[in-house]
């Protein structure tokens, strides 16, 4: 689905399949929480993983345009965690799913695809066994339309990187979404390590003295 920019490079080759892999499990996490209805998404295999694709345009192409213009900065590893964030209408998050990314600059053996895919596969199967986990969304989340709907795409930088054409960083602008004024609690999902690559999925919820701001 990626054009491969630059073979020569472990960490270009890395970040392709991970915001390949990224692109689907978003979507199932956002089919997961049951923002819209099932028939907004269609059923596909990626990795020899029954997984769920987006069928509407702007739902589809906001989660691929987001990924991908991270793509240059994940290669560089510039990029820290990757969250889908749940809010409410004062912009008070209720739920994040946070990706911690890890790509080993040094690394500069040839990357190994297979290994690499099979360990996030993993990934999309706790997915799908996960929902127990979540927390029940208000009524106000059920949306009928993309632009009705309080969840977005955020990313953390270690730093942000010089703005060039390039990049694509100008397209991701500070967000106005509040932050938790205590700690989260945390509920890890899986992680996994396989040169040059670390990833650990986990959840983010309010704890109890820190859920109201």
């Amino acid at each position: 689905m990626y054009k491969r920019k630059n073979q020569s490079s472990p960490q270009g080759e890395t970040a392709r399949i991970l915001v390949e892999f990224m692109e689907v499990a978003i979507t199932s996490i956002v089919f997961l929480k049951g923002v819209y209805s099932p028939g907004a998404f269609e059923r596909r295999r990626y990795m020899n993983v029954v997984a769920h694709k987006a069928r509407h345009p702007q739902l589809r192409d906001y989660i691929h345009h987001s990924l991908t213009g991270l793509l240059p900065s994940i290669e560089k590893g510039l990029v820290e965690r990757v969250a889908v964030v749940f809010f409410n209408k004062e912009n008070i998050p209720l739920e994040r799913f946070v990706f911690k990314l890890t790509v080993n600059q040094a690394y500069d053996s040839e990357v190994e695809k297979t290994d690499l895919e099979f360990s996030l596969k993993s990934f999309l199967t706790k997915l799908s066994v996960s929902e127990s986990l979540t927390k029940v969304l208000p009524k106000e989340f059920h949306c009928l339309l993309f632009t009705d709907c309080r969840w977005q795409i955020m990313s953390y930088f270690h730093s942000l990187p010089q703005f060039n054409a390039s990049t694509g960083v100008e397209s991701w602008i500070p967000t106005d979404i509040q932050q938790w004024q205590q700690p989260p609690l945390i509920t890890p999902i899986k992680s996994m390590s396989s040169e040059p690559l670390g990833v650990q999925l986990y959840m983010e919820h309010p704890s109890l003295s820190g859920s109201q701001l």
